[in-house]
């Protein structure tokens, strides 16, 4: 990858405060304002790897929210997110990328067969990397979290899929889906920061992997959960038996207003529920709420207790909490993964990034959820891109490659928005947000 390609970075839910925190740190790394903190790419080994640097990121985006940039922008200054002095210094350029934002996709406004809306989306994305001249474009999700849906033939095959959406009598992809087929129908690679359906079903796994085109998720790891991929494997490597780990989410802001419905909220707990079961390799009590709390606006508040028994039974507890600014957290994430996977779609990597793991709840593509091996996984992946290796010549016969995942490597973990992926990494083969909306 020439790291003096242009490259975009086209966020679905672009005025959400995911997004606006993104695109205002983009702006203020490019003028020097403030330090990558929080950036990983930023670190070796990642700054050997040539990585799309900030100056040649391009950014536009979908939303159903009418909210300018600079306005959303505003608001999170106010509220203690963005420093004042960067906002000011910003301001033209949150114009200017408002102004690359189109409308997204929403169900109740739409009429018509949902191919209509995907070829709209893809038209916008593809206009985007004509105008700008982009080598690529990832697509990344970072809207309102979505309820599960339910399982229908209609997600087993692209064909079956496409017919589905020629339909007008049905709407069948739900909008985060939606967005992930339009991203990939334009060629982009796509990425889902939020627990949503989004990417995980079979018919988008082909349409990926037919196209070339790698993908990575869900659900962005930045706090509470963060947290239980470091601590859980102490407990098991210790063989201290956990008994229970209870926890509260505290938020506000467009996120707690989301999560505050059941349904919406139901993605989220189970994305976090999958993680931990696996991470203490059993199932176990772990109770826990999502409240929304206006009055913390950006803020996030999450606790959790730990009881465990040691030696002799002896019951003994940990508490822990953790207080943090959400989209402070998330927002160099976003950057930091559309820069990793426009190197991998240069390199020719399609399917699932399980490498990626390290930055996600529930990781498409992998089952390590330990903080530290997905760290070593990262980490020697991004080597194997800086360096890679020569090609071995075969004298094998070329086979045709599969179109859907092979049995046994890209087992499929469940329904779509609970835990609907694949169980291995894709190398071998080549928001919870805010009032941004959905595409």
């Amino acid at each position: 990858m020439g790291s003096n390609e242009p490259t975009g970075l086209w966020l679905v839910g672009a005025r959400g405060s995911v997004a606006t925190t993104a695109v205002t740190g983009l702006l203020a790394l490019r003028a020097g304002l403030i330090e990558p903190i929080g950036c990983v790419t930023e670190r070796a080994p990642f700054t050997e790897m040539g990585l799309v640097p900030w100056e040649h990121l391009v950014v536009g985006g979908h939303d159903i929210a009418g909210t300018p940039l600079e306005k959303r922008a505003e608001q999170l200054a106010d509220s203690g997110l963005i420093p004042h002095r960067v906002l000011t210094a910003t301001a033209a350029g949150l114009r200017a990328v408002d102004a690359a934002i189109r409308d997204g996709y929403h169900p109740s406004t739409h009429t018509g067969a949902q191919a209509l809306a995907a070829d709209r989306l893809a038209a916008d994305i593809a206009d985007f990397r004509e105008r700008n001249g982009l080598a690529r474009v990832v697509v990344v999700n970072v809207s309102s979290t979505e309820p599960p849906v339910p399982h229908v033939p209609s997600f087993d095959s692209l064909a079956s899929l496409r017919a589905a959406l020629a339909s007008a009598d049905r709407a069948v992809l739900p909008p985060s889906s939606l967005a992930a087929y339009a991203a990939l129908s334009a060629g982009c690679a796509f990425v889902d920061f939020t627990p949503s359906p989004g990417v995980r079903l079979p018919a988008l796994h082909e349409l990926a992997v037919s196209a070339g085109l790698p993908y990575a998720g869900a659900d962005g790891k930045t706090g509470e959960t963060l947290l239980r991929t470091v601590l859980a494997p102490m407990f098991t490597a210790r063989a201290l038996r956990v008994r229970s780990w209870a926890g509260t989410n505290l938020l506000g802001g467009g996120d707690g207003a989301n999560l505050a419905s059941p349904t919406q909220a139901r993605g989220k707990l189970e994305s976090k529920a999958r993680g931990l079961e696996a991470l203490l390799g059993s199932a176990v009590t772990a109770p826990l709420h999502i409240d929304n709390v206006p009055d913390l606006g950006e803020q996030k508040t999450a606790w959790d207790h730990v009881s465990f028994e040691g030696f002799l039974g002896a019951k003994m507890s940990l508490q822990l909490t953790w207080t943090g600014l959400d989209s402070a957290l998330a927002a160099p994430l976003v950057l930091d993964l559309a820069r990793l996977t426009a190197a991998a779609h240069a390199a020719g990597v399609s399917g699932p990034i399980g490498e990626l793991a390290f930055f996600f709840k529930d990781p498409i593509g992998s089952d390590e959820h330990r903080f530290a091996e997905q760290t070593t996984m990262l980490t020697e992946w991004a080597a194997t891109l800086a360096h890679p290796q020569p090609t071995e010549l075969s004298t094998a016969d070329p086979t045709t490659p599969e179109m859907s995942a092979p049995t046994g490597r890209l087992e499929s973990r469940g329904a779509p928005g609970e835990g609907g992926g694949v169980g291995e990494s894709s190398s071998a083969r080549a928001r919870e947000d805010t009032p941004g909306g959905r595409a």
